[in-house]
């Protein structure tokens, strides 16, 4: 916001005020996750935050109650005017060590290092501090102060700090610390330049808001009408645990303010209705048809919602679908497991970010009904435990060829590239008489489907040999002819998979697929997820992975540094 237009706030709200709202105060500070419950496990485990039964979306942290709420999120907090929050310890460097031994792995802990490579460095007080970030985006700073781990402040970015300071002081009554700081009640605020100008605003991003309480609502209000800033409100929204209204006003270089009468005590988190709301159909469902008459599955499709499914049926579990509530607390958990030390932005399966509700089913595996793989045979246990030898062999690696075909960016074989992961989840269908085209997202792979009676070369190849035709509106499609390259569970060039694609309705394909290798397993087995139209939101991108990049040279290097340092050691006996 230019230095003018704040300077100019700040005048009117000074004129037009009756008196200095010396009774505003923080009320909390809200932040935006992909899942209340794992987000609250993590500020629970990591921070000095405590539970509160009777809010259950909030916690307090060191003080400062913190609102987890699950909605979609533009991006981290670094950047915006909110940069991040910040909590004091008594020794920052044993705590920055602490996180560093709980690592980025799994709901984990990012950490950000200074130019430096270091962790902890002396700020312009000369206290010790350190940043971290949680998986959801939000920067925090750990300074060292004495006392107990407590909240310490919230850090503002601005495009003209002295300014946006001074409307700070001059609406809404904060008390001047010094040039760089103002409070808020108890609450201290920091506030630094913004080196790359105008920073982002905070709607929508891992800091949504910080929340004001007042006692007099109406006056403020008017004030910052008055001030020439937009206020929505005050209302009282539905759900409200309370007769207390709030009102939503954008102050100094974007940032989101909420404000909230002194009894304020939050909007009830309700069950959405249509997780658990199921599509009654009056008839069957008739797919839509190509011009030469098959069931027509083309279009762009992603397995987005059902990440976090596991393969199997967990033993200690009861029932035959989840909640809504554990279903997203179980993907969100697979996708924090999945991606380490990543951006939240960078995942596609973040519940803030996918459009649809993470999927109730249990398990992939819906034949045998118990939902566990058939036992294996004397030479499935052998091939795994070949496959797992095989995994060690791989640390030492002579070159290319004794790598994985993951490593290597060729295929992730056959039923693994169809499952969902993280991300890249997109699936594309085409179709023309006689051949149906089926693009996956990861890495790249395209198959090319025959749908006649057309005889198969016997070629082995990494990804077999398909044969399509059509049962009723479902396409089959029957794969064999493996190489045995690209190993699924032990299973190689006997394997043969049979897949299914099913319009359940518009928007939903029915994906099935079933393993058949009598030398693995006992019997056959079958699994099955959905997969759900996206037209206006996906689209597939390059998975840019090649078998000369950086992960290969590092792989060899550092298996040739094991070679070395073993012969040294055998040298030096």
């Amino acid at each position: 916001m230019p230095t003018k237009l704040l300077r100019g706030f700040a005048f009117i709200a000074w004129c037009t005020s009756t008196y200095v709202f010396a009774n505003v105060e923080v009320h909390h500070v809200e932040l935006a996750v992909s899942q209340t419950d794992a987000a609250k496990k993590w500020y629970l485990t990591h921070l000095p935050c405590a539970d509160v039964p009777k809010i259950p979306e909030q916690i307090i942290c060191g003080g400062m109650p913190i609102n987890l709420i699950a909605r979609q999120s533009l991006g981290g907090s670094q950047g915006t005017s909110i940069n991040h929050i910040g909590f004091a310890y008594p020794d920052v460097n044993a705590k920055m060590r602490s996180l560093e031994d709980v690592g980025v792995g799994g709901a984990g802990v990012r950490l950000q290092r200074f130019a430096d490579g270091s962790l902890v460095q002396s700020n312009a007080q000369g206290q010790q501090h350190g940043f971290i970030f949680d998986p959801w985006g939000t920067r925090i700073e750990l300074t060292e102060t004495s006392g107990d781990p407590r909240f310490h402040h919230i850090h503002l970015h601005s495009a003209d700090p002295a300014a946006a300071r001074q409307w700070y002081i001059d609406t809404l009554g904060a008390q001047a610390n010094n040039e760089a700081s103002f409070r808020l009640g108890a609450v201290e605020f920091h506030i630094s330049l913004n080196e790359e100008g105008r920073p982002a605003g905070t709607t929508e991003r891992a800091i949504d808001h910080v929340s004001l309480s007042t006692a007099d609502m109406e006056s403020l209000v008017k004030t910052l009408s008055a001030s020439g800033l937009p206020v929505r409100g005050p209302n009282l929204p539905e759900g409200a645990r309370s007769d207390a209204r709030r009102a939503l006003v954008l102050g100094p270089d974007g940032i989101r303010l909420m404000l909230v009468e002194t009894h304020w005590a939050g909007i009830e988190i309700s069950e959405d209705q249509e997780s658990s709301k199921v599509a009654a159909r009056s008839a069957p469902f008739e797919p839509p048809r190509t011009p030469w008459g098959e069931p027509d599955l083309q279009g762009m499709w992603t397995g987005n919602a059902a990440h976090g499914i596991p393969l199997e049926r967990p033993l200690d579990l009861d029932g035959d679908t989840l909640t809504a509530d554990q279903a997203a607390e179980r993907r969100e958990q697979g996708t924090l497991r999945s991606i380490w030390g990543y951006e939240r932005e960078w995942r596609d399966t973040t519940l803030g970010y996918d459009k649809f509700e993470a999927s109730r089913q249990v398990a992939m595996i819906v034949d045998p009904p118990d939902g566990r793989l058939p036992p294996l045979t004397a030479a499935g246990e052998a091939a795994l435990e070949a496959e797992a030898q095989a995994r060690i062999t791989r640390q030492r690696a002579a070159g290319p060829e004794q790598l994985s075909g993951w490593v290597r960016c060729i295929t992730r074989g056959l039923p693994v590239m169809m499952l969902p992961g993280v991300y890249n989840n997109g699936l594309q269908i085409q179709q023309s008489p006689g051949y149906v085209a089926v693009q996956k997202e990861m890495i790249h792979e395209t198959r090319i489907i025959p749908t006649t009676n057309k005889p198969r070369n016997g070629i082995k190849q990494w990804l077999g040999s398909s044969r399509g035709y059509w049962e009723g509106d479902t396409l089959v499609v029957e794969i064999s002819d493996f190489n045995g390259k690209s190993l699924y569970k032990g299973a190689g060039d006997n394997l043969k998979v049979t897949e299914r694609y099913t319009l359940v309705d518009e928007n939903t394909l029915e994906y099935r697929f079933t393993l058949d290798d009598s030398t693995i397993w006992t019997a056959p087995w079958t699994g099955m997820f959905h997969f759900k139209r996206d037209e206006a939101q996906y689209e597939l991108v390059e998975y840019a992975c090649h078998e000369g990049n950086y992960g290969m040279r590092n792989i060899l290097s550092a298996a040739r540094a094991r070679d070395k340092q073993d012969s040294e050691n055998a040298g030096g006996d």
